[in-house]
């Protein structure tokens, strides 16, 4: 069984892998296509569908209308279709763009509310709550995949803003990673276990709006602002 750090650095060889940097850069992947995005399209609207055990190469090449070998040729295997897919969903939750050399009070706010406004709209998707509910069911494959792709370069890419911030004087923390996950639990809070579970409740752009404002208002006020700024690292 790999563990989700194994997932995440020892992709497919095959596999044409885009930079997921945080930073003020969205993730994209630097590669990616129109074509190749239809195809990602594809397996997560056959995994909504049919679920994972309907994903086979053969009905994303038909849901897709192309071929089996571009397939391969693009991906390589089944898991680095997953992996692929799992990277381009994630790539949708951003950071932000900021001057990192010109961050203030407000810079920092508006990142953190877009990027809790963002991530909320992903996870309340109905793509990635299938994505999810899979990826529970096949933890020793797939939850790897998701882990490593998702959360955790996720995870990366926020804490990269939450550092700067820091070495900025706007906020004070010991440990990126326990802010991070504060960070997280304060935007999320249980909507993502509710979904997953099959409540319906619907969250609509102004609630994910308010929840973001409110999430940040509720994080600075925990890990506050200093007057001199912290030393990075």
């Amino acid at each position: 069984m790999r563990s989700p750090a194994e997932w995440a650095i020892r992709p497919n060889r095959n596999v044409r892998y885009g930079k997921m940097d945080g930073g003020g850069r969205d993730g994209q992947s630097e590669g990616m296509t129109e074509r190749r995005e239809a195809v990602l399209a594809a397996v997560l609207a056959l995994l909504v569908e049919k679920g994972a055990a309907a994903l086979t190469m053969t009905a994303v090449a038909r849901s897709a209308s192309c071929s089996k070998e571009t397939l391969y040729k693009w991906f390589g295997d089944r898991d680095g279709l997953l992996t692929e897919t799992v990277r381009w969903q994630a790539s949708k939750v951003r950071a932000g763009a900021y001057d990192r050399q010109h961050l203030d009070a407000g810079a920092l706010r508006e990142s953190l509310e877009g990027f809790a406004a963002n991530w909320l709209s992903v996870i309340s998707s109905e793509t990635s709550v299938a994505l999810n509910r899979v990826a529970i069911g096949q933890a020793e494959t797939l939850g790897g995949i998701v882990l490593a792709n998702g959360r955790f370069a996720i995870g990366e890419r926020l804490k990269g803003l939450l550092l700067d911030a820091r070495s900025a004087g706007l906020v004070a923390f010991d440990d990126a990673e326990e802010a991070f996950r504060t960070f997280f639990g304060l935007v999320g809070r249980d909507v993502q276990i509710r979904l997953l579970l099959g409540d319906r409740f619907t969250i609509d752009d102004a609630a994910i709006a308010d929840d973001a404002r409110r999430a940040v208002q509720q994080f600075l006020a925990l890990y506050g602002a200093t007057k001199t700024p912290a030393k990075a690292g």
